[in-house]
């Protein structure tokens, strides 16, 4: 027979197989022969009190063997002669748009301006050491998109927008670790997650489909309001019905594309602020209430949401054992952004806090869409001008930011471009640089012993989501002005991350056929 429990165990007993079956044990009465084996499906850390606790969702097998489900990918048919989609961006929204479109009998192909996996990491190489910023091939432009190098993060809460444990098992069946079948906050990390992504790539490739690197969208083609195809920078034209745009929140050449020729798009709030760095050690002690995390914890996360003046005040992207990395667009703007390795094992933890910005804080945003992203370029540009001009992070020590000092030295960083010590109210305006000095000190009666200048504050975190939506209808997906033309995932408004981002692109692709087997 097979049961399922709720149990809560220490650590110990959750890393240990046969711990944890006497634990389940005693927890449901049954005699420990008779149990064969404990099946851990969901696993979360409680560490509210200084007991810490595990609490885990589990299947117990009763005198019955049990056999692991395997995860396979679907039967993806050969598409090559089938009718062509095309999928601006190869990000998680496209990649996965283009799998639904070959599962429904369809050929994806995928224009993307950036390079492969592999290659890509010769620019981020270029970025970090000698700062050039390649504007077609950074950490936010490329095969993968943004989360390619930025961590792998697969945690959710648009669970309402689609089925997320579909888009796990994909990744899984792509060679991702079952783990993140299990885990409350599933990552991946940056060290493995490029080779899923060249999987994937290599299977839409072997069915039929297309991938075209280094191929830069310069003009999207348009006919009495339906879209015929697109142009691309190296003079090609290449025809379609439908066009899914999936470019990501940081493609401001396709924003003033599309505002050039009055598609309707809309300025969006979005949220703005700074890249803080702990030593770990020092967030174990604080989360996990202890002076040594021990060996059956993992590196601690930290989630703080605030009320400052009246505006949001959070934690983002929080990197346990990470690193800071320079997420440039273009020359002459310095963007921070944080990822970990799949076993998050560096010395220091980051994470960003931001505040929420309202479409108020942007001039003229009821008449110029590209205000809030005008907004964000703005503070980008000053950074990298306080930072030196160079890819140098403008940066405090964390108590020094809140006191208005400018440090007179600055610790360590992962930042591997380096950091240059800079009165942050030089880089922000007053409110978002008030609300921030506030805020810390909010946040330190939540995690006393945050407030340290052993944290250094990194500037800016202003790529938190797209500055501008890119309307659709509700119920089609096409642009509410232009038939056939999709947009899609986080540059368009309507994901926030790489399981979000997934679950859209694969809605749009059911919509895009749907929408062609119907005329």
């Amino acid at each position: 027979m097979k049961y399922q429990y709720q149990i809560r165990v220490s650590p110990e007993e959750a890393a240990n197989q046969h711990k944890l079956t006497q634990a389940v044990s005693r927890h449901g009465g049954i005699a420990l022969k008779d149990i064969t084996f404990v099946n851990i499906l969901k696993r979360s850390i409680d560490a509210r009190q200084k007991a810490i606790k595990i609490n885990l969702k589990v299947d117990v097998y009763v005198k019955e063997a049990f056999t692991e489900d395997k995860i396979y990918l679907p039967d993806y048919q050969n598409v090559a002669n089938k009718e062509e989609i095309i999928i601006v961006g190869a990000g998680p929204a496209g990649l996965f748009a283009a799998l639904r479109c070959i599962e429904l009998g369809f050929k994806p192909i995928i224009i993307e301006r950036g390079k492969d996996v592999r290659t890509r990491r010769r620019d981020l190489k270029a970025l970090n050491i000698e700062h050039i910023v390649n504007e077609d091939s950074n950490y936010c432009f490329g095969e993968g998109g943004a989360g390619t190098y930025s961590d792998g993060k697969l945690y959710t809460r648009s669970k309402k927008r689609g089925d997320v444990d579909r888009i796990l098992k994909l990744l899984v069946g792509f060679g991702a670790t079952p783990e993140i079948m299990v885990e409350a906050h599933p990552h991946i990390g940056t060290n493995k997650l490029p080779a899923i992504i060249a999987d994937i790539r290599e299977l839409i490739i072997n069915c039929g489909g297309e991938v075209l690197f280094e191929t830069r969208v310069t003009d999207i083609l348009v006919a009495n309001n339906k879209v015929t195809g697109i142009k691309t920078l190296k003079g090609e034209t290449i025809n379609s019905k439908k066009v899914i745009l999936a470019t990501g929140h940081s493609a401001r050449d396709i924003f003033e594309l599309l505002h050039r020729k009055n598609i309707k798009i809309e300025a969006k709030a979005f949220a703005l602020g700074v890249r803080v760095e702990h030593p770990q050690e020092l967030i174990d002690k604080i989360q996990y209430k202890c002076d040594s995390r021990g060996e059956f914890l993992p590196p601690s996360p930290y989630s703080i949401v605030k009320q400052i003046g009246g505006r949001g005040m959070y934690s983002f992207c929080m990197c346990p054992g990470g690193i800071i990395a320079p997420c440039a667009t273009a020359p002459g703007e310095v963007v921070t952004n944080g990822w970990s390795p799949s076993k998050r094992d560096q010395p220091t933890a980051n994470s960003g806090i931001v505040i929420e910005l309202r479409l108020s804080d942007f001039k003229n945003a009821e008449k110029n869409p590209l205000a809030a992203m005008e907004f964000q370029k703005q503070i980008e540009q000053k950074a990298w001008l306080e930072g030196g001009s160079t890819q140098k992070v403008p940066a405090q020590r964390l108590v020094d930011f809140t006191q208005g000092k400018i440090s007179t030295n600055l610790p360590v960083t992962s930042y591997k471009p380096g950091i240059t010590s800079t009165d942050l109210s030089e880089v922000f305006p007053d409110f978002i640089h008030k609300t921030l000095q506030e805020g810390f000190k909010e946040f330190n009666k939540s995690m006393r012993g945050f407030l340290t200048n052993e944290a250094v504050v990194h500037a800016p975190e202003s790529r938190t989501s797209s500055p501008v939506r890119i309307p659709r209808d509700p119920y089609s997906f096409e642009h509410v002005q232009i038939r056939g033309l999709y947009p899609c995932g986080e540059g368009a408004g309507y994901a926030g991350g790489i399981i979000s981002a997934a679950i859209d692109g694969e809605r749009c692709a059911e919509k895009c056929v749907e929408s062609l087997q119907n005329s």
